[in-house]
């Protein structure tokens, strides 16, 4: 038996033709230049565009917006007449204990609140208050809150002279504070600090307001001060070191020293 093997037939590749290499001319390589160069330049340029808008953008977040400042005209006539016509009231309450003095001083009291304000006022006996409210005669606005203060001023101690400089003066204020705010003192160490305070005769009382230009009302533990802010800073540091235990003549000391500030800087 005879085995014949067959051979597969042979396939040649055929040999792909390469493209012949064809030499630019010297026009169309300029063209080509010239087109590449354009496109460096253009991408450059956008780029640039690019670059600048961002950071026109950032400069504009970053710089804050210019703001208009805006302007309030004055109010007419009639705007300020129509708010006198509105009456508003208030109810100053009045302690136990002021209503004796209250009654002695009515007269210095209620003169000032309706010829210098404009006010009506009236003496509520019942409810142990005074109740003020403007009126036609009424032309400032702040009026009601000032007559306010004026009784609440006496109320709390002080003098009519004294008080009525609030209605004459925009600068004044009232600052109130107790013993236990400073210190907690109870007994005989807090009967020793109010003495500190007072002094002896008032000597003490006296000299720190004559210091520091002030008016001190104290009220058993209270402590009521009428001064500018200033006068009332320099009063209140003096009282809370007495409070605390410094002795009268180191308070003096410190007080002389405040006095020839002021006066160099009111030179």
């Amino acid at each position: 038996m005879v085995v014949s093997h067959s051979t597969p037939p042979v396939t040649r590749k055929k040999a792909r033709k390469s493209p012949a290499k064809t030499k630019p001319t010297p026009g169309a390589k300029q063209a080509t230049e010239s087109s590449d160069i354009d496109e460096d330049m253009s991408r450059e340029s956008l780029i640039q565009q690019s670059a600048t808008s961002v950071e026109d953008d950032m400069g504009e977040a970053s710089l804050p917006r210019a703001s208009t400042v805006p302007s309030f005209p004055p109010l007419p006539a009639s705007a300020i007449s129509s708010q006198s016509l509105k009456s508003e009231t208030r109810r100053i309450p009045i302690p136990p204990h002021r209503m004796t003095p209250i009654k002695r001083d009515w007269v210095n009291i209620f003169s000032p609140l309706t010829e210098i304000l404009g006010l009506q006022v009236r003496m509520n006996v019942q409810r142990r208050c005074v109740e003020i409210r403007t009126s036609k005669h009424t032309k400032e606005i702040g009026a009601l809150q000032k007559g306010a203060d004026f009784v609440k001023a006496f109320a709390l101690g002080f003098d009519v002279n004294d008080a009525i400089a609030l209605l004459r003066l925009d600068d004044l204020f009232i600052d109130s504070f107790e013993i236990h705010d400073v210190k907690t003192l109870h007994g005989d160490h807090l009967s020793r600090a109010i003495g500190r305070i007072a002094g002896q005769d008032g000597k003490t009382k006296f000299t720190i307001e004559n210091a520091s230009r002030t008016r001190i009302v104290l009220a058993d533990t209270k402590i009521h001060i009428m001064g500018s802010f200033q006068n009332i800073k320099i009063a209140r540091d003096a009282i809370v070191s007495l409070i605390l235990g410094t002795p009268p003549g180191k308070v003096y000391a410190g007080l002389r020293t405040v006095c020839s500030r002021l006066k160099q800087r009111a030179l």
